[in-house]
């Protein structure tokens, strides 16, 4: 039996992802079912970390074709067709962590000039939806307006985009123009400005990527890393499980848990991380040796039903973050702006 330190220990989650990839390159969650920009973008990643070039390059044409006027992309795809229309900025702003994940396996710079303008038109869209207070509104309704409120898991998945993209830029020898104020002044507002997020619905600060996120994508580094981790990980973390999703259920997710171990290895936690990558391969199907979403540990049932896309692609971007098995490994470990 190949050990999880071996990329041929994922090659059935490889091989999912494969599968499911329609022609067009779009990647769903399962087959036939739902495509979201966000966990698209992942799956490509997770085939570049496979070493499926073309395949990842397929991927990254879906994005490019279908990018609408405005910069984005829409929230959901069902058939190949939109199926709900608003447009989030995390999800339009991430292809640019994507396409720099993509040059830093393949050094392919032909790559990231062809794919320029489309990130370029993304993060103009992204930027103009920064109020004065640093941070970044979620959204576009359906109809074009803006969604007048902020997410602190979106916003730090935003800082990172941002962060590629500066790198991009600079590798490409691109105007920088103000992107680092736009950086500086959004990690500002996710640190030291709540108020501005969760403004109009319940707080999210219940969900284990709100308190994670921040660390994962270089918002708090170092001593405050350590200290956000150690503020809440008794609530989060299921020892010999993995971590919750939602802090009052009783569910660990393998997706949550595999950034976590990212995070972890991010903040210099190494031999923690990999003490809870360790556990999450419990929560495979031994017929088909995939990922079950998530697993409800009182009723000791996988929930729901589902072994989707995402997650085999978090469990592989997790996989090569500890045991390098590509030069995008340190994708999470660095900060491109530097």
């Amino acid at each position: 039996m190949k050990e999880i330190d071996n990329i041929e220990f994922y090659r059935d989650s490889i091989k999912l992802i494969l599968d499911i990839q329609s022609c067009d390159g779009s990647i769903t969650w399962e087959k036939g079912k739902k495509l979201d920009p966000w966990d698209h973008v992942e799956g490509a990643m997770a085939l570049s970390v496979a070493g499926e070039i073309d395949a990842a390059k397929k991927a990254y044409k879906w994005m490019q074709s279908n990018q609408e006027a405005a910069g984005g992309w829409f929230s959901e795809y069902k058939s190949g067709a939109p199926s709900k229309r608003r447009i989030e900025t995390n999800f339009a702003a991430y292809i640019c962590v994507g396409i720099w994940h993509f040059y830093l396996i393949t050094k392919d710079k032909d790559f990231l000039e062809e794919y320029f303008p489309v990130l370029d038109r993304a993060m103009k869209f992204v930027i103009s939806m920064q109020t004065k207070h640093g941070d970044i509104l979620w959204a576009l309704n359906e109809k074009g307006s803006t969604l007048d409120d902020s997410l602190i898991t979106g916003c730090s998945s935003i800082y990172k985009s941002l962060e590629c993209f500066y790198a991009i830029k600079r590798l490409l020898n691109k105007d920088l123009g103000n992107l680092e104020v736009s950086m500086s002044s959004l990690k500002k507002a996710i640190i030291e400005k709540p108020e501005r997020f969760d403004r109009g619905w319940k707080s999210k600060d219940r969900y284990s990527m709100d308190w994670y996120y921040p660390i994962l994508t270089g918002v708090i580094s170092g001593e405050g890393a350590k200290e956000r981790f150690k503020k809440r990980e008794q609530e989060f973390i299921v020892e010999g499980m993995g971590c919750k999703c939602v802090v009052e259920e009783p569910w660990v997710t393998v997706a949550e848990s595999s950034e976590l171990v990212m995070a972890l290895a991010t903040s210099g936690q190494l031999d923690r991380a990999k003490e809870i990558f360790s556990w999450l391969h419990q929560w495979k199907d031994p017929e088909d040796n995939l990922y079950w979403t998530g697993y409800v540990y009182p009723d000791k049932a996988f929930w729901p039903i589902e072994k989707p896309t995402w997650t085999a692609a978090a469990v592989l971007l997790a996989a090569d973050t500890l045991y390098k098995f590509t030069d995008g490994s340190d994708l999470f470990l660095k900060d491109w702006s530097k």
